[in-house]
């Protein structure tokens, strides 16, 4: 009986200790994600910190597009509006987040095709220079984006490979939503020059 209870005794004690390094393997995958999640918010907010500027002098021009200005003007405030918390991000809320930074996206292609039409604005230096900070901007959203989804790939494997699976179930580690590829965006675009 002793020795049953022996084995038994030391049974428990690996299956602790395995589940104690599972556990911290897990949280630092976890750490990892949430200091990506950072660098991804904070090119979000670089973004959202120059379109006043950009709207601002593009306001200068006395017949511009008014429409166009609100436009993005409401797409920027929806989307420093959404937060996340990668902790506990559901597959919905990362769509929420991603609809509101497209919907960015979008107002802002608007704007800058737009733009076309004023030969003395695409010419104007401080509008240049915002241009030139926001494609770096919308770089680094792509880069921090594609950090983000290794991050979360990494912890998502840990949390779904056998045995550590087990352990993930018991301790409530699940898996974490990546960003998605936009609607339509596997195809190319057309271009006509017509």
């Amino acid at each position: 009986m002793k020795k049953i209870l022996g084995i038994l005794l030391i049974a428990v004690i690996a299956l602790g200790g395995y589940s104690l390094t599972k556990y911290n393997d897990l949280m630092r995958a976890e750490e990892d994600i949430n200091s990506v999640w950072g660098n991804v918010e904070s090119a979000y907010q670089r973004r959202a910190d120059l379109i006043p500027n950009l709207v601002n002098t593009v306001k200068g021009q006395a017949n511009f597009e008014k429409e166009t200005l609100t436009a993005v003007i409401d797409a920027r405030a929806k989307a420093t509006a959404i937060t996340l918390d990668p902790k506990t991000a559901t597959e919905e809320d990362m769509a929420k987040f991603q609809e509101a930074q497209q919907g960015v996206n979008s107002s802002l292609s608007r704007l800058l095709v737009s733009v076309e039409k004023y030969p003395e604005l695409k010419a104007h230096e401080a509008f240049l220079n915002l241009q030139a900070q926001l494609e770096g901007t919308e770089n680094r959203i792509n880069t921090e984006r594609n950090n983000f989804n290794a991050a979360v790939k990494e912890y998502n494997k840990q949390v779904r490979e056998m045995p550590t699976k087990i352990a993930a179930m018991i301790m409530g580690f699940k898996a974490k939503p990546q960003f998605k590829a936009e609607a339509g965006a596997e195809k190319a675009p057309t271009v006509n020059f017509n």
